[in-house]
């Protein structure tokens, strides 16, 4: 039997030392905070699919004897980001959770001062192991693991870490002790020793540590680290895993063959951005190397470009397939985070596999979501005039899956294409979905309001490229600058290019609408987009969903599905 080596995404990646030292702090510890509990009895931005605890703050999974686990790193104690431990739920269909006493909290000089981020591998005997970053009593980063007390409980309720092997990875050798931590799945290479990174930096140059063990005991680091790229200072929640070059099926992590190839993510602290790069592992060296075009910084391809981060992959070795997680941020203040009493959720899971192309990623929501449609909406093939808007009668609009494909029957009149615009974000914000053009915006506005006050856009422009005949490009963007009336928010627009031909191509958009979230899914899944808006009208029978037109020309909706969504269990 293969070697399985499954990770699961441990949701933020803590960087702030639990008892308000500060270490390459990314977060601010609020000590008077952390046991506020909120007095709000009406929750309008709860979400009914999307899993979250009943309360206080978050921010992966893996799959044992047929159910999935989902470790998180949560707060008990307040709705903003300390006293972190291992939170733990299960599932057997990713949608529909039920919640398990904590799986790991500080306890041990090793870890004593914080229980953060890492990941599992499953070892010979399909016996799951953890790897997980602690704390220890002179505030250094270590390496730990975590074991079950009962591998016959398939719900793997308890977790030690055995004191005599702990920790099993320090700082010394010139590591900064403040900039070691996450460690990812561990993979077997074919001389059978196991291997895993951590991220790391040497002043702004990202690092990823590489460690080498016979037993996964005993781990000696390498001379040089698997990747690293200057100007890109700390990487957090690095993972690395191969993806086939043939087909949507996923492949183990230990995978190494002709047939694959191989992604490295990171996380930058800096940016809070994550990036990810395709390319090339050489196992024989131990060196990781991104194709040519793959680019290598914080401009570079992103799982989400909006409020997305912390994200891990994971091999379902029951369905074949590689799953993506990763944890929405908020966008509300503080306060209001505490006034709610709860912060932090974790994005649907996603399915992922290599582009065709073999130059990015594909990701489109696990099938399992389908289960809580309902009221299917189906409208014709209709076109959409410029300047015009046209309601979708969802039943229920803040809680919805919506799918949309255009079509452009007149591109000759395009916009030719600013070659100075290489910053789609840039872009989307000076020509928000109120700014009309030749070939958008179009799209649909979803949390809006029945006077359209407030609104979510998800749209695209097209335009014509400058150099090159009949080619085009065209940029998604997801404009919240007009999504709530409330104050004190970040109403960011988010925007990226979408790598399709839309001469040849429809443009296709599927959105998630969960009262507070939007997820939207650009070219059947090439661009992804998470929002996060709190809207104060547009908050249940108030939300409407619209298919709207900006632009000069007219788009052709070749097919709109709609749908409400029921709630998920999550007890």
């Amino acid at each position: 039997m293969a070697m399985m080596s499954v990770v699961w995404f441990l949701g933020l990646c803590s960087v702030l030392f639990g008892y308000g030292v500060e270490v390459e702090a990314s977060h601010h510890l609020y000590r008077n905070l952390q046991s506020l509990q909120s007095n709000s009895i009406n929750q309008p931005y709860r979400t009914g699919f999307h899993f979250q605890p009943s309360k206080n703050w978050m921010n992966g999974p893996m799959i044992y004897k047929g159910i999935y686990h989902l470790f998180y790193q949560y707060n008990p104690l307040g709705a903003v980001w300390g006293n972190i431990v291992w939170a733990h739920a299960t599932s057997t269909d990713l949608i529909n959770w039920i919640h398990h006493d904590h799986a790991i909290y500080p306890s041990e000089p090793f870890d004593i001062n914080g229980c953060w981020s890492g990941s599992t591998t499953f070892l010979p005997g399909e016996k799951p192991a953890i790897l997980y970053t602690g704390i220890d009593p002179q505030n250094r980063q270590v390496q730990n693991i975590a074991v079950p007390k009962n591998l016959s409980d398939p719900y793997l309720r308890e977790w030690i870490k055995p004191v005599d092997q702990n920790p099993l990875m320090t700082p010394i050798n010139g590591i900064n002790a403040s900039s070691f931590r996450d460690p990812t799945t561990a993979w077997k290479g074919p001389d059978g020793r196991w291997r895993v990174i951590i991220g790391s930096k040497i002043n702004r140059r990202g690092l990823a540590i590489l460690y080498r063990s016979k037993d996964f005991i005993h781990w000696i680091k390498s001379k040089h680290p698997l990747h690293s790229a200057k100007r890109t200072g700390m990487w957090e929640c690095p993972d690395f895993f191969p993806v086939s070059v043939h087909g949507k099926n996923g492949v183990d992590t230990s995978e190494i063959s002709p047939s694959v190839k191989h992604v490295l993510k990171v996380s930058l602290d800096d940016t809070k951005h994550e990036y990810y790069t395709v390319g090339t592992y050489y196992h024989d060296k131990d060196k990781y190397i991104p194709d040519h075009g793959s680019i290598d910084d914080d401009s570079g391809l992103r799982y989400d470009y909006g409020k997305f981060y912390a994200s891990k992959t994971f091999f379902d070795s029951e369905k074949n397939r590689r799953i993506l997680w990763g944890w929405i941020n908020e966008s509300s203040s503080v306060s209001d985070d505490v006034k709610k009493g709860w912060s932090g959720v974790q994005a649907i899971p996603r399915t992922l596999w290599l582009d065709k192309t073999g130059r990015q990623l594909i990701q489109w929501p696990v099938e399992e979501i389908k289960a809580l449609r309902t009221n299917r909406v189906d409208l014709p093939t209709q076109d959409l005039k410029g300047g015009s808007v046209l309601r979708i009668p969802v039943v229920t609009a803040s809680q919805a899956d919506v799918e949309i494909s255009f079509e452009l029957p007149k591109l000759e009149d395009a916009e030719i294409f600013d070659p100075s615009s290489v910053d789609p974000q840039l872009l989307c914000s000076q020509k928000q979905a109120s700014v009309g053009g030749k070939s958008g915006p179009f799209g649909l506005l979803v949390l809006a309001s029945a006077k359209l006050e407030e609104q979510t856009a998800i749209f695209f422009r097209v335009f014509k490229d400058h150099k090159i005949h009949n080619k085009y490009v065209v940029v998604m963007c997801s404009d919240q600058s007009r999504s709530s009336l409330g104050q004190g928010l970040d109403k960011t627009t988010y925007g990226a290019f979408l790598n399709v031909d839309p001469l040849h191509d429809k443009l296709s958009l599927r959105s998630l609408v969960d009262h507070s979230i939007v997820e939207s899914f650009g070219g059947e899944g090439k661009t992804c987009i998470t929002a996060r808006v709190y809207p104060k009208l547009a908050i249940g029978e108030g939300a409407h969903l619209y298919a709207f037109n900006n632009g000069a020309e007219k788009v052709r909706i070749s097919s709109l599905t709609a749908w409400s969504m029921k709630k998920a269990q999550i007890n």
